[in-house]
């Protein structure tokens, strides 16, 4: 299942329900529960400059003509609910400021629900070198990842995109794409703990989720890279580094057991916040951004989201350029317009994960000042450095766990 899709889905409904995010971590339950996340209000993440990439990558397959000296238009495939909007009339402030300076046409399109369904359908497409008129496509990390591997992506030419560098460093070495050759992360997230602070004592640790007093009312996700994750780096064991088969199987024994005794209540995708707003579970495995909303739909403010003493996942939905596209330097001069800080923290305002680009959080404060110090936007170079990002896996490696994690699930 998809973060960012969920993610995306719970922060609509936020919205329909009238609840700012800015007036729920105005609160003084809002303010400690974000506070559980040990970041310092002074943390920031300008403080490092990351090795400039490469210019460009090599490809297996010949890239296809570049069209977009003469044929000055630019599609943009996003998920829904991943850019700023005016909430009266429906239009992309940025993309419009884009519109006016770059005076290229851009379609903006909300195809993406899902990384398997979306890819699954355009790549016979690309593999057999067909246009599927998307310029830019936005794509979770094992799914960039896959697309690469296939050479179903085209490289990016970094020195024609100034802003490119301003990346963060604790994102630019991605183990399915180091020096960001292919692929720039367009937001990020952290998979964590939630729990009902109302009703449940402190949380610190994956192992105080099988406490007794929680039997039956833990929810954990079915993507394995998220609560594995967790798992593996409370056993120990780093999932950004290579590991062993019997070492990601120990994991795999933890959730096992605790389904099997009634523990955790249920795996779940997307649908796993409805048993935590409807009080059937009172605390989970859990992605960051859904507490936020958790707070707005319940009304109950005493919702928390920590990072395990040992640990969490980090994860970034990324912009790519699919290998058929005829406009690449269109699109790329799109990707490095949305890493100028000012344009990030815009965006950054309304979506409201954490945003992937040096320099937004000191032009935060003349977007919103409310929101500069938001640890769920811009945690701590030193709390984001203690995440992980699940490493990549080769195609075999893909097969074997995920049928491993996949006779959990559906036991």
């Amino acid at each position: 299942m998809d973060a960012r899709g969920t993610l995306a889905r719970r922060a609509s409904l936020t919205r329909r329900a009238s609840l700012s995010r800015r007036g729920l971590l105005g609160s003084a339950a809002a303010t400690t529960a974000l506070g559980a996340l040990g970041v310092a209000a002074a943390g920031s993440l300008t403080g490092c400059v990351p090795p400039v990439p490469p210019a460009a990558a090599a490809t297996k397959r010949p890239l296809p003509v570049d069209r977009s000296a003469t044929d000055r238009r630019v599609a943009f495939a996003n998920w829904t609910q991943y850019l700023d909007q005016d909430e009266t009339t429906h239009r992309y402030p940025t993309l419009d400021d884009f519109r006016r300076e770059s005076g290229l046409q851009v379609s903006y399109t909300e195809d993406i629900d899902d990384n398997d369904v979306y890819v699954n359908k355009i790549a016979p497409q690309l593999r057999a070198g067909q246009d599927i008129g998307r310029d830019i496509v936005v794509l979770s990390d094992w799914m960039v990842n896959r697309m690469i591997a296939q050479d179903l992506v085209q490289p990016l030419e970094l020195l024609r995109m100034p802003h490119a560098p301003g990346i963060l460093p604790e994102l630019i070495d991605a183990p399915f794409d180091p020096g960001r050759a292919y692929s720039l992360p367009w937001q990020s997230g952290l998979t964590g703990i939630a729990y009902d602070a109302s009703k449940v004592k402190e949380i610190r640790s994956v192992d105080d989720l099988w406490r007794p007093d929680l039997k039956g009312r833990v929810v954990a996700l079915t993507e394995y890279r998220d609560t594995l994750g967790l798992v593996m780096r409370s056993q120990g064991v780093d999932p950004a580094q290579p590991f062993t088969r019997d070492q990601f199987a120990a994991a795999v024994d933890v959730v096992r057991k605790q389904v099997a005794a009634g523990q955790i209540r249920r795996l779940r995708g997307n649908s796993y916040v409805q048993d935590l707003q409807s009080g059937n579970a009172l605390a989970g495995i859990v992605w960051s951004g859904d507490v936020v909303t958790l707070r707005a739909e319940t009304g109950n403010d005493s919702w928390r989201f920590v990072l395990p003493e040992s640990g969490g996942m980090l994860w970034s939905d990324n912009m790519v350029i699919p290998s058929t596209s005829t406009h690449r330097r269109n699109a790329e001069a799109l990707m490095d317009y949305y890493y100028r800080p000012d344009v990030a923290a815009r965006v950054a305002a309304w979506v409201s994960y954490i945003c992937p680009v040096r320099g937004a959080r000191e032009a935060m404060a003349k977007v919103d000042p409310e929101l500069v110090d938001d640890p769920l936007i811009f945690p701590s170079t030193a709390e984001l450095a203690r995440q992980r990002v699940f490493r990549a896996l080769d195609p075999a490696q893909e097969a074997e766990l995920a049928a491993m994690w996949t006779a959990v699930v559906e036991a």
